[in-house]
């Protein structure tokens, strides 16, 4: 190697790191965007996309719009929905519970779930959704033809475990809709005919 040559590559590496540098420089002198959680609060959860969740019926805000036709679950490149039709059509199974009465929030293992929904399924009997597998596509709530899924706004998410992002969505909506439930304090009253 000749000495032309080794200064000529020594000024092109010294050229990438001045460059380098200065991209470093420049971020550094940015403003910060990155949000110290427990001294201030996220306040830009317009934009934000959080994890899919279902939409409950305008009237009826505890039972899903979702008619269980598994258009997401085909549509998801993740594979990171199930939807199940209710053990035996949505009467009790042998256990003496349907499969919408899953314990609790979080659900440990998807072989619960049966295969994707039949003909005949109108209502999911289990909707469960694995987050640490979403690439939050989006095409799970463009698939949906009754709109019944949307990105959530909860940017508080948090886990210890792979498991604690496997979430029973219909349990999700039942205790969102009781917690957004008018109390009777709240309901106004009928004036006497």
């Amino acid at each position: 190697m000749t000495l032309t040559r080794l200064f000529s590559e020594a000024a092109v590496g010294l050229k990438s790191l001045l460059v380098g540098l200065g991209i470093t420089g420049r971020a550094m002198a940015r403003p910060s965007v990155t949000v110290l959680y427990p001294k201030r609060e996220v306040g830009n959860l317009d934009t934000y996309r959080g994890h899919v969740e279902l939409v409950g019926k305008d009237g009826e805000p505890a039972v899903p719009r979702c008619i269980a036709c598994g258009a997401c679950v085909r549509a998801c490149p993740s594979q990171c929905l199930a939807v199940a039709c209710p053990i035996g059509g949505g009467k009790p199974g042998p256990e003496g519970r349907s499969a919408a009465e899953l314990a609790g929030e979080l659900i440990p293992e998807v072989e619960t779930m049966g295969p994707a929904p039949q003909k005949g399924c109108k209502t999911p009997g289990a909707f469960v959704y694995d987050y640490s597998l979403c690439s939050l596509c989006g095409q799970c709530v463009k698939a949906c033809p009754v709109d019944s899924l949307r990105f959530s706004r909860h940017a508080y998410f948090i886990g210890t475990r792979r498991q604690d992002f496997r979430l029973d969505l219909l349990t999700r909506l039942r205790r969102q809709a009781l917690a957004t439930a008018p109390t009777p304090a709240d309901r106004p009253m009928k004036e006497p005919a």
